[in-house]
C-alpha cells in the first residue's frame, strides 16, 4: 500500500478503516496527500487544530464484508489474525462496512469488549444514513427528531446504530466505546455523481411536487470526519447535509446544463411505475438540518448546494 504507512509509524492519529468504501477512500486519498484528496472543508477555531497530513498515518483497510479488495494488501473482513496488530496500534477506526441483517457486523467481529481494550483507541467513526429517519412530511429535522426507517437497508442501518450507540456506555467489565454516529445525506462526488448517470443514460427526471432530496459532497464528508478525529464536538451523532434539500431532477437538470448534455424526460410521478427501491426513495420527504457540524465542529461548507459542488465536480472530472 504506497499510499499508506507502517504501523510502527509515530503519527499522532494512526487511522484503520473498516470497510473502503467511496467515503473512506476519498478521505484517505486526503490524507496520504493524493490528488483524488480533494480539498479541505473546516476552518480553525480557538483552541481546536486540524491534523496536517504528516500527523496522520492510513494503517492499511479490510474488505467490507463479502467483498473484494478494494486496493492491494487490504485485509479480508473477519481475519482476526491479520488485523490484530494494526488495531494494537490504531487509534481510530472508521467504519464504512455495511450493516447486516442483524446489525453491525464489525461489533459481531470483533466485539465491543476487545475494542474497548485496545490500548491507544480513542475515536470510532461510524458512517450511517439520514434514511434512519424515514419519512417527516418535509419538516426540517435535527440529530434529535424521531427515526421512522422503512426501507430494508435503512431498517438495517438504524439497529447497527443502536448497537453502537448503546456500546458507547460503560459496562460492568469495560469502559464506553469512544463511538460518533455521522448520519451522511445523498453523498456525491466525482465518479459518483449526475454526470455519471447522465453518461450511463440512467439519470431521471421524476416530477413530485413537494419532494426535496438532502445531499452532500464527499469532500464536505471527509471534512467533517477530519474535523471530529482532530477532537472536535462531543456529541454522538452529526447530521451531514448540505445547506439546500431540493428535488433530486434539480440536480440533473443542472449538470445537463453545464456540459450541453441532453437532459432525460420529465416523468410525472407515479409510483406504481417505479422499482420498489425507487418508489421508497419517493416515498420518504425530510430536509436535514446540519447547525450541529457547523457550530460544534467549525464547519463551513466548500459546497452549501449541489451547483457548487456539480460545477466543481466537472472542473475535476475535465468536463468544463
Amino acid at each position: 500500500m504506497a499510499a499508506e504507512q507502517s504501523p510502527s509509524t509515530a503519527a499522532e492519529i494512526r487511522l484503520l478503516p473498516i470497510g473502503r468504501g467511496y467515503v473512506a477512500r476519498r478521505l484517505t486519498g486526503r490524507l496520504a496527500g493524493s490528488p483524488a484528496g480533494g480539498r479541505e472543508a473546516g476552518r480553525p477555531e480557538a483552541g481546536r487544530r486540524d491534523f496536517p497530513a504528516r500527523d496522520i498515518a492510513v494503517l492499511g483497510a479490510t474488505h467490507r464484508p463479502g467483498g473484494a479488495p478494494r486496493q492491494a494488501g487490504d485485509i479480508r473482513f473477519g481475519d482476526t489474525e491479520a488485523v490484530e496488530p494494526l488495531l494494537a496500534q490504531a487509534t481510530h477506526l472508521l467504519i464504512s462496512a455495511p450493516p447486516g441483517d442483524d446489525g453491525d457486523p464489525t461489533l459481531h467481529w470483533l466485539g465491543a469488549d476487545r475494542l474497548a481494550a485496545l490500548p491507544a483507541l480513542r475515536w470510532i467513526g461510524y458512517l450511517s444514513s439520514t434514511g434512519v429517519y424515514g419519512d417527516h412530511g418535509g419538516a426540517w429535522i435535527d440529530e434529535e427528531a424521531a427515526l421512522y426507517p422503512r426501507a430494508p437497508a435503512a431498517v438495517r442501518r438504524a439497529r447497527a446504530e443502536r448497537q453502537w450507540l448503546d456500546a458507547r456506555a460503560p459496562a460492568s467489565n469495560r469502559r464506553g466505546l469512544p463511538v460518533t454516529v455521522f448520519r451522511l445525506s445523498g453523498i456525491y462526488g466525482p465518479g459518483r455523481s449526475s454526470f455519471d448517470a447522465l453518461d450511463a443514460g440512467n439519470a431521471r427526471r421524476i416530477d413530485k411536487p413537494g419532494h426535496v432530496f438532502c445531499r452532500c459532497h464527499v469532500d464536505d464528508i471527509c471534512a467533517v470526519l477530519r474535523r471530529s478525529m482532530a477532537g472536535a464536538g462531543a456529541a454522538p451523532i452529526y447530521n451531514v447535509a448540505d445547506d439546500l434539500p431540493a428535488p433530486q431532477r434539480a440536480a440533473v437538470e443542472f449538470a445537463a446544463g453545464l456540459t450541453g448534455a441532453e437532459p432525460p424526460p420529465l416523468i410525472p410521478y407515479d409510483p406504481d411505475a417505479l422499482p420498489p427501491g425507487l418508489r421508497r426513495f419517493y416515498e420518504a420527504c425530510r430536509r436535514i438540518r446540519n447547525d450541529r457540524i457547523k457550530d460544534e465542529l467549525g464547519i463551513r461548507l466548500l459546497y452549501p448546494t449541489y451547483r457548487e459542488g456539480l460545477r466543481a465536480i466537472a472542473m475535476e472530472e475535465g468536463r468544463l
